[in-house]
């Protein structure tokens, strides 16, 4: 059960390959997704496109009447190789500005199965989160154990002292659909009291500059 304090979650951002991988419960698990969003009323967030998982999560999705944003740099919506995007499409000149905006339009993020693309933007996010420039909830699916072994590497790197205890509770991982996305909108994020000095408020650094450049004058 969410918590009263926890606002709800109204547009989730999917990462995930445009393969369908070797197992057929990953594009079930994809398709699943996108079902339990639109029976939830929650939006989606991917990166464009309509092959492998991303296409499966958008289709079903979109049928199942969410609202699909589909966010895919130029580059890769006229060299077509990976299909055309469910719902409505956004363009943007670079991957680095893709991922700026399914973050700005996400309240949310889960990662399905995938490959380098997938932890690439899984990684950048959960970074992000344990820089304190974010406190949104970030999920792993982790269909048929696809994570295990990731998730066991995180805690051997807690274990050798390269990730703090709190920074391995920002991913939460779950084999279910439903159970991830009742703990991330249950999350309580755990800031690590050195991160949490951190001010990456753009406004708040210009009246800083501001104050700088008057007291000079």
């Amino acid at each position: 059960m969410a918590s009263s304090s926890v606002p709800p979650i109204k547009n989730i951002c999917v990462f995930c390959g445009s393969s369908p991988g070797k197992e057929k419960e990953f594009l079930e698990s994809a398709n699943h997704l996108g079902r339990v969003l639109a029976e939830r009323k929650i939006h989606l967030v991917y990166g464009g496109g309509s092959l492998g998982l991303m296409g499966s999560v958008s289709i079903a999705a979109f049928l199942g009447g969410s609202q699909v944003l589909g966010v895919i740099p130029k580059a890769l919506a006229e060299g077509d190789i990976i299909g055309k995007t469910v719902g409505e499409e956004l363009q943007v000149s670079t991957m680095s500005e893709r991922l700026s905006v399914m973050f700005n339009h996400a309240d949310a993020f889960i990662a399905l199965p995938g490959g380098l693309g997938t932890l690439e933007e899984i990684f950048h996010i959960s970074s992000w989160a344990q820089l304190n420039i974010h406190q949104k909830p970030i999920g792993l699916l982790n269909v048929n154990g696809f994570y295990n072994t990731l998730l066991s590497f995180l805690d051997h790197a807690v274990e050798q002292q390269f990730l703090t205890f709190s920074a391995r509770q920002i991913l939460i991982s779950a084999a279910t659909v439903e159970q991830l996305i009742d703990e991330l909108q249950s999350f309580i994020p755990v800031v690590d009291s050195s991160m949490s000095r951190l001010n990456w408020s753009i406004t708040e650094r210009r009246k800083k500059l501001r104050l700088d450049l008057s007291l000079r004058l």
